[in-house]
Formats: C-alpha cells, structure tokens, sequence
C-alpha cells in the first residue's frame, strides 16, 4: 500500500510525464482529467475539482435529474448549478499504463468543497459496507470471473466476430483469437491484474477471464481497472471489447454474465503482504464445514440467506441494464429464480468446495458485466451482513432450480428491479432516503427512455404485418 510520498517517487523514478485521476461515476465508468506529472502532489493535497453535474446523468448522458433547479434530493440539491466537487485520489491505486508511452492512472474519492465524502460516490458506498462487515469480524473476499464480448473493427467501422462459437472451451478457437488474446493478457499481467485462466466461451466472439481472489474495495477497484484495461488494449489492437451482456450482431449471441465467487475470512489485525504476481492463494474461507455432512458452514449458510432475501432488491445493482434481463433465462446455464444449490450452474447462487475445502465460496452467477463493481460488492456485502445479524437460515437446496417450486422467480426487467430496490427498507436503512432515490431515479430514466424507443423487433414484427 503506497501513500503518497511513494506514489510520487513511483511516477518520478518510472519516467511518468501524466498522470490520469480518475472517478468511477454512478455507472461505474471512469470520468476525470489528465495532469501534468509534476502536479501529483498538490493533487493528493487538495484534490482535483470535476463539475458535480457528472453525478446527474444516466447511461445515455441524459441529465436524469436536474442541473439549474432544485431536484428535491437534499444531497444533489446542495451542488445545484453543477458547483464542483473534488476528486481526491487514493494514492495506493497508483498504477503505471503498461500500454501508454510515460502515463499513470490513480482511482479517486469523491468529496464536497468543504472535504466531506460525497455521499453518492460508488466507491465510498462499498468501502462503508466493507468497514461494517469488518465490525462482524471478517473481511470479504472474491475472484473475478468476467465475460465479454470481442469483435474485430472492418475499415467500414463495422464488426466482425473473433470466432464464431458453439464449441464451448473449444481449444481450436482458443487458439484463433491467441494473436489477440496474447497482447491482452500479457498488458494485464504488466498492469498488475495477471488473467488466472483464459477461454473461448460458448457464443460467438465470447470471452471469459478469471483472476485470483482478492479483498474488499480491492475487488471492485480491480473489477473497474480490469474492464478498463481490456477495451483499450483490444482498441489499440483494432478490435472492440464490450461488457454488454447480449450484444445483437450478425447472429444470436450467447449472454455473457458477470460471476462473482465470494467468500469470508477472519478479519485481519495487520495487513498481510500482498501476493506475487500470479499467485491464486487465498485466505481459508468462514464458508468451509466442520462436519463431513454439511455443504456450508453456519456463517456460510446465514449469508446464502441474506443473499437470498435481498436478491430482487439488489437486482438493480448486479443486473443495472436492460439487456441483462434479457439473459435470466431456463436451462440456458443462467439463473431465472432465487434459488441456490451445490454446484448446479442453474442456481443462482451455487455453492463451490465443502468439508476440508479452504477454498469454499459462493458464486453469484446472476450478475451483469455492466455492473458497477463497487454497487455489486456493496450489495453481496450489505445483503449477506444482515443475514449473519438476522442469523438467518435459507430454505433447503434445489435440485433443479428452473423448477418453479425452487424459489420466486427474479425480476423480469429493469423496471421491475427498480421498484424493488426503491421498496427495499434494508437499503434506505444503510444508504438512507437520498442514496436510494438517487439511483432509482437515475435507472428510471434509463428505463423511460426504452419503453419510449422502437426497437428492431418492434420494426420486424409489425412493420409489413400491419
């Protein structure tokens, strides 16, 4: 972990010339500004001012809530006509750009003027939820395991698959996408974030890239940086990488999912050195049995039920698009009920390993690529705490979780997911009225603005019939 002074000397000694402070905004894209290596100091020192209008808009830059006139949400009201706020970097983030001639990038916090945390700021939300789950004694751990979507750019600017699927692990067409994949993985490694596996997965141009285990807000910040890094080395590879769970080009494609493996272990009292690249050890996990006939320990099976009963609640913040949606569909080896179940690719949550198993986790296989990492973490972390607090016990495991005697089925659109989180008393507990009524509103106009659009199946059904 660097402070400052060592994130100074890193960009010095490393012929860094500028330095990228960046934010993860409210959909968890990276916003900021570009400075002048030499200005890092003052930066840690006073932050760097970003209009606070940012924070307004959603995934089409609509400005969801209003700038110049009171919006009724207190928080935003108080940077009305788009007054700044400050990024203030974390200096431990500080990374070289392995892919960029002399540039750093370092993730911020998001402050008011007058140096308090801006309450709305994704990262902040997720390092609170962190610190209460540090107060029940242990530290959440999880491993990335993220699809996406890898398409060539013709001259024309259209996009040409990278191999054209259904032949799932295919190692034929693992190796037609290495020219590609290889220049990827090896920037990843150089950045700190080395793939632990590769693989061509079942749908055309789809990817999946595992990485080790890590903890806390590390793994969301390494979920912003690893999406990150991936779209602008496959750009400067003339290719286009997309988290969009079901792009529609040329044919069907398969949906990409989001898979978060998560885990608990006893919270540290000092913090243990980090891994050396590549390594793939992680602490034991609280989820492992004592006994032989147990799948899940106590902890284990509390937080399972946490999961569980604030699984349509949190849907808005794993599953944030509209496309995603699409994807929670039967026997298609995702999720479409709230169920959980050992090792079924069917449940939602499927529980891995079991006695004598350090590494034994939970999958939450019902996650969108799209998703804001800090808003997906935050909501496993403040789900699975008030199962251990309620010390909750989930119902017995489904066999076949597509039945419909399994569980409730998920939401079945954004909009439905919407309702439940603004409804949820368990978020406008820990967030507060303003913080849940901000990202509903903002999801809300998302949402509006796709019941009011004519998509192209509209257009084919209806346009030669009628």
């Amino acid at each position: 972990m660097m402070d400052a002074a060592a994130a100074g000397r890193l960009v010095r000694d490393s012929g860094v010339h500028s330095v990228r402070v960046v934010f993860a905004d409210q959909h968890g894209s990276l916003k900021g500004k570009s400075i002048a290596a030499s200005e890092l100091p003052a930066a840690f020192d006073r932050g760097i001012g970003v209009p606070s209008s940012l924070l307004h808009k959603d995934t089409g830059n609509t400005y969801a809530i209003p700038v110049w006139e009171p919006s009724g949400n207190p928080t935003l009201d108080a940077f009305l006509g788009a007054r700044n706020i400050i990024m203030r970097p974390d200096p431990a983030t500080l990374r070289i750009l392995p892919w960029t001639d002399g540039t750093a990038l370092v993730l911020s916090d998001l402050e008011t003027l007058e140096g308090r945390p801006v309450p709305l700021s994704t990262r902040s939300l997720c390092a609170l939820a962190v610190a209460d789950l540090a107060d029940q004694g242990y530290d959440f751990v999880a491993g990335l395991e993220l699809e996406f979507h890898l398409f060539g750019v013709d001259p024309a600017g259209g996009f040409e698959h990278s191999h054209p699927g259904w032949d799932h692990l295919g190692e034929n067409h693992l190796d037609r996408i290495d020219p590609i994949i290889e220049p990827i993985r090896r920037g990843l490694a150089a950045f700190g974030f080395p793939p632990s596996s590769v693989e061509a997965e079942l749908g055309p141009s789809q990817i999946e890239m595992t990485f080790a285990p890590a903890r806390g807000l590390d793994v969301a910040d390494q979920a912003v940086l690893v999406r990150s890094a991936i779209k602008h080395l496959a750009r400067r590879l003339g290719f286009h990488a997309t988290f969009m769970s079901r792009p529609a080009l040329q044919r069907e494609s398969f949906p990409s999912g989001w898979h978060l493996h998560q885990s608990l272990s006893a919270h540290r009292i000092a913090p243990s050195p980090q891994p050396t690249s590549g390594s793939t050890t992680a602490p034991e996990s609280a989820f492992m049995p004592s006994a032989a006939d147990e799948t899940l320990s106590e902890i284990g099976r509390q937080w399972i039920a946490g999961l569980l009963r604030h699984a349509a609640a949190s849907s808005m913040l794993v599953t944030p698009t509209v496309t995603g949606y699409k994807r929670y569909r039967p026997k298609a080896v995702t999720p479409d009920r709230v169920t959980w179940s050992l090792e079924h690719r069917g449940a939602m949550l499927r529980v891995v390993g079991g006695p004598d198993d350090p590494a034994t986790r939970v999958e939450n296989r019902a996650g969108d690529p799209a998703a804001n990492p800090y808003l997906y973490v935050a909501s496993q972390i403040i789900s699975g705490v008030d199962g251990l607090e309620q010390r909750l016990t989930p119902p017995p495991p489904a066999d076949d979780p597509y039945q419909r005697a399994a569980g409730e089925l998920l939401p079945r659109s954004l909009g439905q997911a919407i309702e439940a989180f603004a409804a949820s008393p368990l978020y406008r507990r820990v967030w507060g009225e303003d913080v849940v009524d901000y990202f509903a509103n903002l999801k809300r106009s998302e949402w509006g603005r796709f019941l009011s659009a004519v998509t192209d199946w509209e257009q084919r059904e209806y346009f030669d019939l009628f």
